[in-house]
């Protein structure tokens, strides 16, 4: 059975320990820690009963969602529960009256970008050279949500 609920501190060290595996630049626990408390910030996990397997976070500032972040246990992937995150992002963001939704995404992660187009976001631009280690241009993704 899978869940999504609002990260609470208990989770700090499962989400970090997926940042590890996940990212090239991962985020201390420190950094995940204090990043809850941002109060434009919507840190979700996805629970196969009690154990972490996945989060998203997602900044909404003046009508305008940014997913920051979104990953899974690498033995979930391919199962499609990033959808169940994807599906919970564009439900949270219309019940919170958010107009659209932007992304970047590492250029090579063809997986995430055809998650991303599954879901209506539409590529609109590049950052050259955003990713570090190792280097690599961006996509910018968004989605309008009116």
């Amino acid at each position: 059975m899978f869940l999504i609920r609002k990260m609470t501190e208990e989770d700090v060290q499962s989400v970090s320990e997926i940042e590890s595996v996940s990212f090239s630049d991962p985020w201390s626990p420190a950094t995940i820690k204090e990043g809850q408390k941002n109060r434009f910030d919507t840190w979700l996990v996805l629970l196969e009963g009690d154990k972490v397997i996945g989060f998203l976070i997602l900044r909404i500032i003046a009508f305008e969602g940014e997913l920051l972040r979104i990953a899974l246990r690498p033995e979930y992937r391919g199962r499609g529960l990033a959808k169940k995150l994807m599906d919970q992002l564009v439900e949270y963001s219309i019940h919170n009256s958010v107009k659209s939704l932007f992304l970047e995404v590492r250029n090579s992660n063809e997986a995430a970008r055809n998650l991303y187009r599954f879901y209506g976001f539409i590529e609109t631009g590049i950052r050259k050279n955003y990713y570090k280690n190792p280097q690599e241009d961006a996509v910018v993704m968004c989605r309008d949500l009116t």
